[in-house]
């Protein structure tokens, strides 16, 4: 059994981590898949979008704990070298939106990847846990880069100090994330908005998904020029003009992320 299900469907990657008796724990074997899957979904002209979920009752448990110990241990070094960091700057440059359905509890690197995706939505039951600090750890996978700027300094130093489970409703609440669904509609609805998005002008928000990127360490004004810059070049997308002359002709544009 594949520890990363693949499939494309209406131009969205429906990535599904799938080592549900693990809870989605990453093992050396499935940081590597997920790394190759993010490439393919970057370079493929027909996936407009990412969709990242999990199999089974979690998200992702973060790391397999067991790859730690044993005859053969992976280190440190190596798994945030080779397997997270990897994640999620591949995550982050995807030209192409992704979104985390966060289908049930997501902990330690397994919220922090949640956390990084463009649009985090995620069921009633779910669960977020910093849990680095219960082994003595800090949050790694950009932890204590996105989560402070999501939620606060604050808020952010005590749930990675503490490692409190927050809910998913609590989370959105903070500005954690996106969207709560009830859980008996999450796996469509959440689905449905990666589709949306997968029909949109692909090359715009891959713009604005860098303008953002770019904004975390900015100034205004070099945001400005930022800004000028790459409205500049969705200008000359073949789907700004589709976007304008479908107004002008009150239809309903047709895009095809050029």
């Amino acid at each position: 059994m594949s520890s990363i299900l693949f499939e494309v469907k209406n131009q969205v990657a429906i990535i599904t981590l799938n080592r549900p008796e693990k809870f989605n724990s990453f093992n050396r074997e499935m940081a590597f898949r997920l790394q190759a899957h993010l490439d393919e979904c970057a370079t493929v002209p027909d996936i407009r979008c990412v969709y990242i979920t999990g199999a089974g009752k979690a998200f992702s448990a973060g790391q397999d704990l067991g790859e730690l110990v044993g005859d053969n241990p992976v280190g440190i070094a190596q798994i945030l070298s080779e397997h997270y960091n990897p994640i999620i700057t591949r995550i982050r440059n995807m030209p192409k939106p992704v979104v985390a359905a966060v289908n049930g509890v997501a902990a330690g690197a397994g919220a922090n990847i949640a956390l990084c995706c463009d649009i985090v939505i995620a069921t009633h039951s779910a669960s977020f846990i910093q849990a680095f600090s219960k082994i003595g750890l800090i949050p790694d996978s950009g932890g204590t880069f996105y989560l402070p700027r999501l939620i606060g300094w604050q808020k952010a130093s005590a749930l990675m100090m503490l490692g409190d489970k927050v809910s998913a409703t609590e989370a959105e609440r903070m500005g954690m994330l996106y969207k709560v669904i009830a859980d008996e509609f999450f796996a469509s609805e959440s689905l449905q908005t990666a589709e949306t998005l997968a029909a949109m002008p692909t090359k715009g928000l891959a713009y604005t998904k860098h303008a953002l990127n770019y904004s975390l360490n900015s100034s205004l004004e070099t945001q400005l020029l930022m800004e000028d810059n790459l409205q500049q070049k969705a200008a000359v997308t073949y789907d700004y003009q589709e976007g304008v002359a479908a107004f002008l002709e009150k239809r309903k544009p047709v895009f095809k992320g050029e």
